[in-house]
């Protein structure tokens, strides 16, 4: 059974996302064994952070996700400049991730400031879920219930229209 793992960045703080979030990682436990793993952000001690505090946030969130990815893990990161895809072209990147030999993929979520650009480099994919800006925690619910949409329609479920 693949393993997907959702590495982010960060903790939800709203209930409602939490337990949407927990309905469909309950939904996947058909399909996969699914994992959110949670990051903890860096904080940066200025209200008004400049360049170089940015950078270094970046940075070290950066370095702590990669110790979380496995050399042989697919690896997708979520960021605004990848490529959009339909919910179809989702469920066959997972399938051709598994196809190909690969028992885990990895969706990176960045923090506040985006990902890294190691992150980004190390990436299979680079996935934009839209051009509009969504809170991280929306984002974490929203790719959970799409991933689980992908899974549904690869087998032909109920959400596979």
């Amino acid at each position: 059974m693949i393993k997907i793992n959702i590495i982010c960045i960060g903790k939800i703080k709203e209930k409602y996302f939490t337990d949407a979030i927990a309905e469909y990682a309950k939904r996947l436990t058909a399909f996969c064994k699914f994992n959110i793993i949670e990051l903890s952000e860096e904080r940066i001690k200025s209200n008004i952070p400049n360049r170089s505090q940015i950078d270094e946030v970046i940075f070290s969130e950066g370095k702590r996700i990669m110790q979380k990815i496995s050399p042989s893990d697919y690896v997708v990161a979520m960021c605004i400049e990848g490529k959009s895809m339909s919910s179809e072209e989702l469920s066959t990147l997972i399938d051709n991730a598994s196809v190909s030999g690969k028992s885990t993929v990895d969706f990176i979520i960045g923090g506040s400031y985006g990902l890294d650009e190691s992150v980004k480099k190390r990436a299979d994919v680079r996935l934009s879920m839209s051009r509009m800006t969504f809170p991280h925690q929306m984002a974490r619910m929203i790719l959970s219930e799409q991933i689980y949409r992908a899974f549904e329609i690869s087998s032909n479920g109920k959400y596979h229209k």
